[in-house]
């Protein structure tokens, strides 16, 4: 069974996905970590932007395995490297990829394959698990979900002022809405639950309802 969450960055994605999973007995996927890990590859083996078929190449040949713990490629904790602001700013080359974008959502199917998963990211409940047993849109104003970004990068000792943070997230907003693959829109069917004013333990409250609730009325 998936359960799918997906919604605009800084909504929280990632840690309620967490949570919910846990609260389940569920497992975890990260699908964003796959993208920024074929992002991080291309940025160390300094392959240009514009080269679809590198970068493509390079999707196909590295090995990436997403675990709840942690994230390896070809065998090196790539965990917090990937999380850098530095990958976040170009790691729509890699999303926009039609290619790349194919190869690792069909990855993200095996691992989710005969399991009870929650997944996130962008197109978890349209594109990747269009028929997931309960789909989730999460989101949250553009100045909370700033000030939450901006919490991560200090936590992991990267200092940048508000507006850039802000200015930032509003050019990857644009850009994941606008998107020629895996575009950032509500699946049809999913719930949409704003994150603004809670603290992530009330989101997962209402999450772990909300699903027991749909997966209830479909037995």
């Amino acid at each position: 069974m998936v359960i799918t969450i997906d919604g605009p960055a800084g909504a929280g994605k990632s840690s309620v996905a967490r949570g919910l999973a846990k609260r389940l007995g569920f497992r975890f996927l990260d699908t964003g970590a796959m993208y920024r890990t074929v992002a991080y590859a291309a940025m160390k083996r300094g392959i240009r932007w514009d080269d679809d078929a590198a970068l493509a190449e390079l999707a196909r040949s590295i090995d990436i395995d997403v675990s709840e713990e942690q994230v390896l490629m070809d065998g090196e904790d790539v965990s917090s490297a990937i999380r850098t602001m530095e990958v976040t700013s170009v790691i729509h080359y890699v999303a926009d990829h039609p290619g790349i974008r194919e190869l690792l959502v069909e990855l993200q199917r095996r691992c989710a394959s005969g399991g009870d998963f929650v997944t996130e990211g962008r197109d978890q409940g349209t594109v990747a698990f269009p028929d997931a047993a309960c789909k989730i849109f999460l989101t949250a104003s553009p100045a909370e979900r700033a000030r939450r970004r901006q919490k991560d990068l200090e936590a992991r000792g990267e200092e940048m002022a508000f507006e850039e943070v802000l200015k930032r997230q509003e050019e990857r907003d644009e850009r994941d809405r606008n998107r020629p693959v895996g575009s950032l829109v509500a699946a049809k069917d999913a719930s949409l639950v704003s994150t603004d004013h809670h603290s992530m333990e009330q989101v997962i409250d209402e999450l772990e309802s909300l699903v027991k609730k749909q997966l209830a009325s479909k037995s």
